[in-house]
Order: structure tokens, then sequence, then C-alpha cells
């Protein structure tokens, strides 16, 4: 394996609660190549910025930068530390998660070995209270995420739509330019998407391994999958053809709700309205009840009073993402055209 200088771009804001286990994580990497290190903070209002300048002070072969972001929202954060990057590989890492010790050594193989152009792995989501055990199950299960390969399945390696945490070639990135900084959510995977349509191809590995730290209220959790949905409609006005049906089910199964909602007024189509709903909730009760066995036979989630949240996190998953989805179908009912966004020009500082 080639030794490529490699540059991890961390995009945070106020992450105080696990920036140093982020940034340690990487700081114990065995790649034994160069690697540059650039957190662009959003303005962080807590102790994220004491963690990390106390930790720059220490002895390390890592070159580590701190970089502002006034707007606070990711894309621009990644747009900043692309155009002073240096590495011939660029890894996006969040400071919410956790790369194994191995994750740059094997982006880098598989990238210099399979002939692709990124490369990401299978995400553990993970909670660090009972709640957040719950979560993080919910958003591991089939049921509530749907055929999410990142988040559904190890070991395997496929080709993919898109994948966390991913490494690219600096060439694909300069053809395929900066990153669209109206998305507040789903930037990664319109990028992703930006890159396949050029003809790149990106890899889930299965030794490209990370642990994500799940929200911890229910509260969090609904707005976090509302903005997916609701900035979704933007990807879809950009890339109809790299949409799956999975994205669509959630918009669907909230109309058909609406739809029932519609119908209990009427004495006579009212019996029908009691379908959808009713079939949702057998199915939820099923799903959450394999999910809580399976999580306590693999003593991943020994079981808790909070595992009986699991139906209400399932719905919280599919109505706020599907909620968000048909709100944005209204704010952007005029971007349909738009197949552009606010992609600024590519400009490399340190080229």
């Amino acid at each position: 394996m080639r030794l490529s200088p490699v540059t991890i771009i961390i995009p945070i804001r106020n992450e105080a609660a696990y920036i140093d286990r982020c940034l340690f994580a990487i700081l114990a990497q065995d790649y034994p190549g160069q690697i540059e290190i650039i957190i662009v903070d959003g303005m962080s209002t807590d102790d994220t910025r004491q963690k990390i300048q106390q930790l720059t002070i220490q002895p390390s072969t890592f070159n580590l930068q701190l970089l502002d972001n006034p707007a606070k929202i990711v894309p621009i954060s990644m747009n900043i530390a692309l155009r002073q990057a240096k590495g011939e590989i660029i890894i996006r890492v969040d400071g919410h998660c956790l790369i194994a010790p191995d994750y740059v050594s094997n982006c880098v193989r598989h990238i210099q070995s399979d002939g692709v152009d990124g490369v990401g792995g299978p995400m553990q989501t993970i909670g660090e209270t009972p709640l957040a055990s719950v979560i993080a199950l919910a958003m591991s299960s089939p049921f509530g995420v749907g055929n999410s390969a990142f988040r559904t399945l190890s070991g395997a390696n496929m080709l993919a739509d898109t994948v966390p945490f991913p490494a690219y070639t600096r060439a694909i990135i300069q053809r395929a330019g900066l990153y669209d900084e109206e998305l507040k959510r789903n930037q990664d995977d319109e990028y992703n998407y930006r890159i396949r349509e050029l003809g790149g191809k990106i890899l889930l590995a299965g030794d490209v391994r990370s642990t994500y730290f799940s929200r911890a209220s229910l509260a969090g959790l609904w707005r976090q999958y509302f903005q997916y949905g609701l900035y979704k409609v933007r990807v879809l006005q950009k890339h109809p053809r790299q949409m799956s049906l999975r994205q669509f089910v959630p918009p669907l199964f909230v109309l058909a709700l609406i739809l029932s909602v519609v119908l209990s007024f009427s004495s006579v189509f009212r019996p029908l309205s009691l379908v959808v709903p009713l079939l949702y909730l057998l199915a939820n009760l099923a799903a959450s009840l394999l999910t809580a066995i399976r999580a306590q036979k693999s003593k991943q989630s020994p079981f808790t009073i909070y595992h009986l949240l699991l139906p209400f996190t399932f719905a919280i998953l599919h109505t706020s993402y599907g909620l968000g989805f048909l709100l944005g179908l209204f704010k952007f009912w005029n971007r349909w055209g738009d197949k552009t966004g606010k992609v600024p020009a590519w400009t490399h500082e340190s080229a």
C-alpha cells in the first residue's frame, strides 16, 4: 500500500461530550503515513473548543488545524476545510462518532486496490443512556430505516449509493466540486449521488468500521428525522434517478394516515379509516418485539423498561421523516428545475 497523505475533516458544533473521544480515536490510527486533521467549528457555545485546544498542546505527529464557521452548518464547514485540505485522500468524520484504529488504513487500501472513488463502512449505532440505547436499536433496524445497508448490514463488501464518514480521492472531489451549502441535512447523500452520476463508485467495505452515538431524546430524534425528510426533497429534485423506493415509504404512510383521518368523518367509510392505523400498529408491535428479543440475545441492549418505548421510537422515525418530506414538497415547490443548488465555485487555497 502506498502511503498517500490523508486529510481528515471534522465539522462540529457543541460536541463537548464526544470530541475528546473522537480525536483520541483519530490519534490512535495505525496508518503510518501523514495525516492532516482539519476541525471546523460552527461557533460552539459549550466546552468543545477548550477541549480541542487542550489536546493540540500535546506532542503529536499529526498536523491539526482548528478553523471557524460562523454560518454554523455542516456543508459550509466541509467547504471551508476542502479549500485547505492537502491530502490525496480526504475523509469526513463527525464529532459524534468514533472510528476504528484501522479505519484510515483500510480506507486507503480499498481505494488503492479496489478501483473505487470513495469508501465507507457499516456504522454501529449505540446509546449511552437507556433511552438512547432504545433509539439506537430503532435506527439499526430494517423496520426503522428500511434497507439502509450501512445501518443494517455488517461484514459485506458491496457498491452502495451512500456511506457514512466517507473517504474520497482528491481526484473525484475535484470533479464533483464542493458541497451544496443549502443542505443542512442529507449533504453526504447528495454528494455521493453526485459522484455516482459522474460514473464514480462508492464502496461499502465490511472492515471500515465506526461507532455513532445516537440522539439521547425522542424530541431530538424527531427533529433529526424531520430535517432528513425535509431536505430529501431537494436531493430528489437534483438526483431523481438516484432515489430508492424506501425513501418514499414514510411520506406515503403519512398521507395514508391523513386519508384515514378524513375517512373517519364519514359513517360510510369509517371502518376503512381504521385499516392503515391498525395494520401499522400490528407491524410496529411485532417489529418492536423482535428487535427487543434480538438485542437481548446478542447482549447488545439488555432489556429495560425503556424498551417499551420502541413502538413510539419507530413511529417517530416514520412520521417525522414523512411529515418533513411532505413539508419539503411545499417548501421547495418552485425548485424542480434547479439541479445545481448552492454549490460554490471550486477554489483550492492550498493548490
